[in-house]
């Protein structure tokens, strides 16, 4: 063996590779001072704002409580809070409007949005005056918003009263008709949301490579084809987000309603934080609202992290 073989030898012999092990303990030992500093003041944070107060909406849901003072035991009622929530035909209702929500939000924001950001991300002129033009209504305050379609559904003085005289017809009140006003507000859902679900698929569609869709233009795809079997299944992964922030946020739905239609009338637009805000806390019955609170946190928990689980576990 050569003198030169020897020594890579020898050299070889005391180099040793850094294990996976030790790799990983140095990016462990980097990572503590990083949770030590920032870890304590989030989680004091998120204790104090978020954690304490479910607690004591769960601790306050099982007494009859007005709100003021402390709750003693003489207010203690355990479950009834629960009973009359679930015997409630108003909650009942909310139920189903957040339901209608959930499904119009799904089956036509969703689709809307898709369809107007394939238009939208085009190379065209005037594209981002569209976006923009499309995303100004999610911008608008909710509370603004409902102030602004109050005024539309006015059938004496609105949009849809102006078009019902031009075309001699009766007037029309739509929030005013315990029929029709559920309707409404799914109309002004779909308005106010689908800016923001455009927007999602507008990044999604900029993230998808150009020379796949170059190479089904030169295989004769049709734009039917491309959409279907290469746009679409690329978009999967925004689809099931946009889809997950349309159930959450349906079942929180509360700021445009209030001032549209304030679950009115005869309680057939409520929803289920509607529903808490007018026979919780308006009324004065912290126990009972807390009980909803509760029962609106569960489902909304159950449903995002039964969704995640199932539909986001890839993504």
């Amino acid at each position: 063996m050569s003198q030169a073989s020897s020594v890579s030898a020898s050299a070889a012999g005391r180099y040793r590779a850094p294990s996976r092990t030790s790799g990983r303990a140095s990016t462990a030992r980097m990572k503590w001072p990083v949770l030590v500093l920032f870890l304590p003041p989030a989680l004091l944070l998120f204790t104090v704002f978020v954690v304490l107060p479910m607690a004591e909406a769960a601790w306050y849901s099982f007494y009859d409580w007005n709100g003021y003072g402390l709750p003693d035991f003489s207010q203690w009622v355990g479950w009834k809070n629960y009973e009359q929530v679930f015997r409630n035909g108003v909650f009942r209702q909310a139920l189903i409007n957040n339901g209608l929500i959930i499904l119009i939000s799904v089956l036509v924001q969703v689709p809307l949005a898709i369809w107007l950001a394939t238009m939208a991300a085009s190379k065209v002129k005037g594209a981002i005056t569209f976006r923009l033009i499309f995303f100004l209504p999610y911008i608008l305050a909710d509370v603004a918003a409902g102030i602004i379609w109050r005024f539309v559904y006015d059938g004496d003085f609105g949009l849809v009263g102006g078009i019902a005289h031009a075309l001699n017809l009766p007037s029309i009140y739509p929030i005013a008709d315990k029929n029709l006003a559920i309707y409404a507000i799914l109309g002004v859902v779909v308005w106010k949301y689908f800016g923001f679900h455009m927007m999602l698929f507008i990044a999604g569609l900029k993230s998808i490579d150009s020379q796949v869709l170059e190479a089904a233009d030169i295989d004769g795809a049709t734009p039917r084809q491309k959409f279907f079997l290469i746009t679409l299944p690329l978009l999967g992964s925004t689809v099931r987000l946009s889809v997950f922030f349309a159930i959450v946020g349906s079942l929180q739905l509360f700021d445009m309603v209030m001032p549209l239609t304030g679950g009115g009338p005869f309680n057939s637009t409520q929803t289920m934080v509607t529903f808490l805000y007018t026979f919780g806390v308006m009324r004065m019955k912290v126990g009972f609202g807390s009980a909803v609170g509760v029962v609106l946190f569960v489902i909304c928990v159950t449903l995002a992290f039964s969704y995640k689980r199932i539909f986001m576990k890839n993504d």
